[in-house]
């Protein structure tokens, strides 16, 4: 385990990231609405990976997000968005080098994943960047990013909101996310997973009108919104996709 701050010119300070693991494929985590770094290690999900990353199969890196300033912030939908592209730069610009750097992988690519908005955000690198991100795990996700905005609207709020997007790739860009990348989508069916089953059945929907890779995961109605039922599905996923 290493706690690092990475410089940021992109966000203007540094960053603080978490690192578990030895040796293995990079895993990205994406955190939910607190934003920090260290929310996986907190609800027990290092832990819960603790075989895989003792068997050499993955090493995780979990970044501190600008979400406070971005999906979950005030102020005008112009400049809560220039917060996220600054983020979005971070990890392309910053955090992506690093961790080909640290693995001695230079073309490594990465898997995303994260839990409620931290599964938004894993599906818009993988969409957006399907040459870095070739997988995605979303545990309980929302994927609705306008809905953080109470009607407002712009050209950038629709290009990070795959629920408004997806219906419109096609072409090129298209073709990149269904050559390049796979998704797993993962849900429950009990408490508070409502607005999750929603938009998770919803993205699913989408990625099979567009003919993209993917898995859709319901699970029973004793699985509810909680790091222990977040704790088993990412160990029998990520188990799968490393």
């Amino acid at each position: 385990m290493r706690h690092m701050l990475l410089d940021s010119p992109d966000l203007g300070r540094r960053v603080h990231v978490w690192q578990y693991g030895e040796v293995g494929r990079p895993l990205i985590v994406f955190p939910s609405n607190a934003g920090v770094a260290h929310e996986w290690h907190a609800g027990g999900m290092i832990d819960a990976l603790g075989p895989l990353m003792a068997a050499g199969r993955l090493k995780i890196y979990c970044p501190e997000s600008n979400v406070s300033r971005s999906f979950s912030g005030e102020g005008s939908v112009d400049s809560r968005m220039a917060h996220h592209a600054a983020y979005e730069r971070f990890v392309l610009n910053t955090l992506v080098p690093f961790i080909r750097a640290d693995c001695q992988l230079p073309a490594v690519r990465m898997v995303a994943a994260g839990c409620s908005v931290g599964a938004l955000y894993s599906s818009l690198f993988a969409l957006k960047f399907p040459e870095v991100f070739g997988g995605v795990l979303g545990l309980s996700g929302t994927y609705s990013g306008s809905k953080h905005f109470h009607g407002a609207s712009s050209a950038e709020l629709y290009f990070n909101d795959p629920l408004a997007f997806l219906p419109n790739l096609h072409g090129a860009a298209l073709e990149r996310v269904r050559r390049l990348t796979h998704f797993t989508v993962v849900v429950g069916r009990g408490a508070h997973e409502h607005g999750c089953i929603r938009e998770t059945v919803g993205l699913a929907s989408l990625l099979k009108q567009k003919g993209i890779p993917h898995h859709l995961a319901l699970w029973g109605e004793d699985s509810s919104h909680t790091y222990p039922w977040w704790q088993k599905q990412a160990r029998h996923y990520l188990g799968q996709l490393f």
